[in-house]
């Protein structure tokens, strides 16, 4: 596919800026399509007479699909060409949003957001792969990783933003359906400007390896989805002790296959676990609780659309003012010190938010709460990506990046299951004490930003025990070694 779309070197402008920019581009719809139909949901829910049940599924299957399959993909793009895979991934992406777009019930539309993540899972790692070996080392890779930061941070909130406008003035479906429009860029600009790169050697798929974990991390996630009907169920046990087995079982598969579809030293150094652990629990943040804060936007205080979707710009405001200056920094005070203030300024943030209250002023319960949250996530956006993928080997760069996501999205699914379960309880147990709906719902609401108020001190925690190293070890000017597998 990659020769038959490849254009004669005196038209292709192999500018690596213009790299980023569509790479950019496509990682702004695979982050953006976790919370862009979030505004939709009330519409879509009345139109298609959705459960709540099959409300969540909208928002989780996508997540889920997307992050249980991410290793896999990324594996596909390290053997089978990282751009050929770039734009199958594309292409597939645009298919299953158009499918979305025209879906005439709730089934039709859970499955086109499955297939939205199956082949998210296929586009989102070797994006980054190719961007890691673009931009193999010094100033313009902390730049490139700066962007793809602000990019992979502001997505979410963009996403919510997106979807007021397009729901209030067209209709939900636009919020699949302006995919396709982003899809035909990329692809042209893919084929343009993105040079084709794989891992060398004799490769073979680790097949057991991908069942396994696929099958863990569906199970898993789908465990943490049943407690909302209570943590001590049958079911909900079972499908969590099944998802924790199968990982278990992955893992001793790895350990002992010649090509592994994740190969353990990926994970198995101290910085980068540590990092892959932060960005999960930064995914169960933006992804699981931002949710909430959407539903009380629209539920309880009667937001429109469009408001409720400008209402989460101050956070993305902040986040581009903030990343500018920090990127800048980090050179000079490192990652560490970041990553370990980061989630601790998220906390008081979402702490501050735990206050909303039925009849509450926006601006005085919301917007001050926003702000923190902003300023803590600058702080891990300009860090975890490229420290992530830091010292990773050529040949391991799809399977890294597809950790990256992978955890960013795992952390997402996981965070809207248990902050549901979360939610679920407290609005029960409030509305048998006699509070009112509103109130309930509220109760519900601050509970889920405490819970995840204390995920973000445990992120804080582990970037402590973690992230350990001089600057000079933690961000190195060398890798000069993935320039030379950029073609």
């Amino acid at each position: 596919m990659s020769d038959a779309l490849r254009l004669p070197d005196t038209l292709r402008l192999p500018n690596k800026w213009l790299s980023l920019a569509v790479l950019a581009l496509t990682q702004l719809v695979v982050v953006l399509d976790a919370t862009i139909v979030t505004i939709a949901l009330p519409d879509a829910q009345a139109e298609l007479g959705l459960s709540d049940l099959e409300r969540q599924w909208v928002v989780t299957a996508y997540v889920l699909v997307f992050g249980a399959l991410l290793l896999l993909g990324g594996r596909v793009a390290d053997y089978w060409g990282r751009k050929r895979a770039f734009l199958v991934g594309l292409l597939g992406f645009g298919i299953a949003s158009a499918l979305g777009g025209i879906a005439q019930n709730g089934t039709e539309l859970v499955i086109a957001r499955g297939l939205q993540g199956l082949f998210a899972a296929l586009l989102a790692p070797a994006a980054l792969a190719l961007l890691t070996v673009t931009f193999a080392s010094g100033r313009d890779r902390n730049t490139a990783f700066a962007v793809f930061g602000i990019i992979g941070g502001s997505g979410a909130a963009v996403g919510l933003i997106l979807g007021g406008v397009l729901t209030e003035f067209t209709s939900w479906r636009w919020c699949l359906l302006v995919n396709v429009v982003f899809v035909i860029i990329g692809f042209i600009g893919g084929i343009l400007y993105l040079r084709e790169s794989r891992a060398e050697g004799e490769n073979r798929l680790d097949i057991w390896g991908a069942v396994t974990v696929t099958l863990g991390l569906g199970s898993l996630v789908y465990g943490f989805s049943l407690a909302e009907d209570g943590w001590g169920s049958a079911n909900t046990i079972g499908f969590l002790a099944l998802g924790a087995g199968l990982l278990v079982l992955f893992i001793v598969i790895e350990s002992r296959v010649a090509q592994p579809l994740l190969p353990l030293r990926v994970v198995a150094d101290r910085v980068r676990g540590g990092a892959f652990l932060i960005q999960a629990i930064v995914g169960s943040v933006l992804i699981g609780a931002t949710l909430y804060l959407t539903f009380h936007f629209q539920i309880v205080l009667g937001m429109r659309p469009l408001t409720a979707g400008l209402a989460n710009v101050a956070m993305t405001i902040v986040i581009l003012l903030v990343v500018p200056f920090l990127t800048k920094m980090l050179p000079k005070i490192g990652p560490r010190p970041l990553l370990i203030a980061g989630p601790l300024v998220s906390a008081a943030g979402l702490w501050y938010l735990s206050g909303i209250t039925p009849g509450g002023n926006y601006f005085t319960e919301v917007l001050p709460g926003l702000v923190l949250l902003g300023i803590g996530l600058s702080m891990l956006f300009v860090t975890l990506q490229n420290l992530a993928l830091t010292g990773v080997a050529p040949h391991d760069a799809g399977a890294a990046s597809a950790t990256v996501n992978a955890a960013l999205q795992i952390g997402g699914s996981i965070g809207v299951s248990v902050f549901t379960a979360i939610y679920a309880g407290v609005e029960k147990s409030s509305l048998e004490s006699g509070v009112p709906v509103f109130g309930a719902f509220t109760d519900g609401y601050s509970a889920v930003f405490v819970a995840a108020a204390i995920a973000m001190v445990a992120a804080s925690v582990i970037a402590v025990i973690f992230i350990r190293g001089s600057k000079s070890e933690l961000l190195p000017q060398g890798e000069q070694q993935l320039a030379a597998h950029m073609g």
